[in-house]
């Protein structure tokens, strides 16, 4: 499978995606074609080599033409947004995207300023090159041939920004909100690294937020960013090529969380397991210990996402006798999994399908689906299991 990569260890803008894209290979003249689909005019695309703290990087530039200035106030709202898409002649699959990450920037845009998702103006955003930069990234990455895309955690920089709501601190309000949940860090760069907009795109179209992935390189694009920084690159990498895996997720982090107890009632370990695992976790475990002076106890295991740690290690804290616990990150590979609903002798049941590339190794109908029919027609549970099992061919 074809994977695309992109390495935002100096932020992430549209102009920067661009800009990486075509240094990776995707040509500027078919680009524009398939831009011209949009019904929307009075600009140009221009790519140009520059140098980023003396390394070679793409700077692509949306022009506006006087022309434009008409239709500029035009684009700043969702129905504008959304009927431009629409009317577009890209494909569904392309104009989905495109909608999905518009709708995202909107959102957040009315969460920060308290505002109705209908009325909602863009300002920075609201103009032509943000529709050329979201939809220039999708068109180009399909054009690379990229089945999935994931990314690296997020450089946000530092200081500042000037916007039409007066300077506000990085990352702006909107940036933060189109972030919750993906891994941020933040340098001394006294600048706005990571805009809206590209985190948008990150948060739309990327599968996971992880180190580079295995996988055989077959093209690398560097994106320039706006301002050139005397120490260190100011540019955006993707790396594009074939993922080693097979369909085997590796690489993936994980976060432990784990707690010897010995003074709790055991009663209470189902209530916790299930409000660990409705806020979020990925797996929740006892395991027999014995502790210090050959007490027995129980070790607690929780694994989750980085983005649900607090809130789990706050359900523990609070809902076991804990006073401490142990947190550490971990990777994990996992099969591609997905549910079906499939007919058997007893009605639609769902099954759980796991994959290795093309592969099918495993097929597990679901334990309450089976649990249900049991009870219904009162026939023992290994009995169903056993005559719903289905072959991995299936």
């Amino acid at each position: 499978m074809k994977i695309a990569y992109f390495d935002c260890f100096s932020g992430i803008s549209g102009d920067m995606c661009l800009g990486a894209i075509v240094d990776a290979g995707v040509s500027l003249q078919k680009l524009k074609k398939e831009l011209k689909k949009i019904p929307i005019g009075g600009y140009g695309i221009r790519a140009k080599k520059v140098k980023r703290a003396g390394f070679s990087a793409t700077k692509v530039n949306v022009i506006k033409q006087s022309t434009v200035r008409s239709q500029k106030l035009e684009v700043r709202r969702w129905k504008n947004i959304e009927k431009i898409i629409r009317n577009s002649s890209l494909s569904q699959e392309i104009k989905q995207k495109g909608l999905h990450i518009f709708k995202r920037i909107f959102e957040a845009e009315a969460r920060v300023h308290g505002e109705a998702f209908d009325n909602v103006h863009l300002h920075e955003l609201g103009d032509i090159d943000c529709l050329i930069d979201i939809f220039g990234t999708i068109i180009g990455l399909d054009m690379l041939g990229a089945e999935k895309v994931y990314s690296s955690p997020v450089n946000l920089g530092s200081g500042s920004v000037k916007t039409e709501h007066g300077i506000l601190p990085v990352p702006a309000p909107a940036t933060a909100e189109i972030l919750r949940g993906a891994p941020i860090y933040s340098t001394d760069i006294s600048f706005e690294l990571t805009t809206p907009t590209g985190a948008a795109l990150l948060k739309e179209l990327s599968s996971g937020f992880v180190s580079i992935p295995s996988m055989t390189i077959q093209e690398v694009g560097s994106g320039a960013g706006s301002k050139d920084f005397k120490d260190r690159p100011n540019v955006l990498r993707l790396f594009v090529g074939d993922q080693l895996s097979k369909g085997l997720q590796d690489g993936e982090k994980a976060t432990v969380i784990e707690t010897n107890i010995d003074d709790m009632n055991p009663q209470v370990y189902e209530y916790v397991m299930e409000k660990l695992f409705k806020t979020g976790a990925l797996d929740v475990f006892l395991t027999q210990v014995l502790m210090k002076k050959g007490r027995p106890g129980i070790k607690l295991t929780v694994l989750c996402k980085e983005a649900d740690r607090e809130r789990l290690i706050r359900i523990i804290m609070k809902e076991t006798t804990t006073i401490g616990l142990r947190i550490y990150e971990v990777k994990r590979a996992v099969l591609q999994r997905e549910i079906k609903l499939v007919d058997t002798e007893f009605g639609k049941v769902r099954v759980k399908f796991s994959r290795l590339g093309d592969e099918i190794l495993k097929a597990i109908p679901e334990y309450e689906d089976c649990k249900r029919i049991a009870k219904r027609l009162k026939i023992p549970l290994v009995e169903i299991m056993k005559r719903i099992s289905i072959s991995p061919k299936a």
